[in-house]
């Protein structure tokens, strides 16, 4: 069922949403369909389809929807591998944050491998699978995954509430990107974002407006793990209303921006 706002959508965001999720659809089955001899390439071949597939529907997007993009803090990323704890509200996280990467293994439900194409690339990609219902075997694994993306100069991205939240929502953080800060010794940069005002989750509509990824400053590694957890969060949740409210006073905003500047 979808979120439900304060006020729905025009008729124009109707007709380009609906214009646009064809074309997203036939382009990502097309892309799937047409560079599955990458699967049998490097996986670096495989990388960069992956990222123009990423670029394609975000400038479509931008040209269907009136959905522009803007990324802030990109030189937070450090230039080798790094734990790069992310916000997510949106189906566009999945694609839109890929060519913001040198080379990124996301945090995945190990689940999505059995979805044909799709789940053979997430394995070509050498994402990283987690198995959630055993939750001691899966962390282990995780760290174990996550130090040889990151001994391969990779960037590993986990999204530690686990699933996409609405906009302005209480914080569900997961211990599991906690686990891996301590065991990686490696930088940790928190990431906000504030697409789930322009791609909701569970709706088909598409709105018009600017969708900003901000890359917060790195915690270095060592802190302890309730200070460590505690400045994650509180950044990250800081710079995500910050982005919604600026979302809010835009000339046309998004409906969840009002809707959730108003419960704040």
């Amino acid at each position: 069922m979808a979120d439900q706002t304060s006020q729905g959508p025009g008729a124009a965001v109707i007709i380009r949403s609906l214009v646009y999720g064809g074309v997203f659809y036939i382009v990502t089955a097309l892309y799937l369909v047409l560079g599955s001899w990458l699967l049998l390439g490097p996986r670096a071949w495989a990388m960069k389809g992956l990222e123009l597939h990423g670029r394609t529907a975000v400038w479509l997007l931008r040209l269907i929807c009136g959905t522009k993009f803007e990324v802030r803090g990109q030189d937070n990323l450090p230039s080798g591998g790094c734990l790069v704890i992310a916000k997510h509200q949106s189906a566009w996280d999945t694609f839109g944050l890929v060519p913001l990467f040198r080379d990124p293994a996301i945090v995945l439900k190990d689940e999505l491998k059995w979805i044909p194409f799709y789940g053979w690339f997430c394995i070509k990609f050498e994402h990283i699978l987690v198995k959630r219902e055993k939750a001691s075997a899966a962390l282990k694994r995780l760290i174990q995954d996550a130090r040889q993306r990151l001994s391969a100069g990779r960037e590993v991205v986990i999204f530690p509430e686990g699933t996409r939240t609405i906009p302005g929502a209480a914080p569900d953080y997961k211990p599991g990107y906690v686990a891996l800060y301590e065991a990686l010794g490696v930088p940790a940069v928190p990431m906000a974002l504030n697409s789930g005002l322009f791609w909701p989750r569970r709706s088909l509509w598409r709105y018009p407006g600017t969708i900003v990824v901000e890359f917060l400053p790195a915690v270095p590694p060592g802190l302890p793990r309730a200070e460590f957890r505690g400045r994650v969060e509180r950044d990250i949740e800081a710079a995500s209303r910050r982005l919604i409210e600026e979302a809010s006073r835009e000339p046309n905003p998004p409906p969840l921006a009002i809707s959730a500047t108003q419960a704040n």
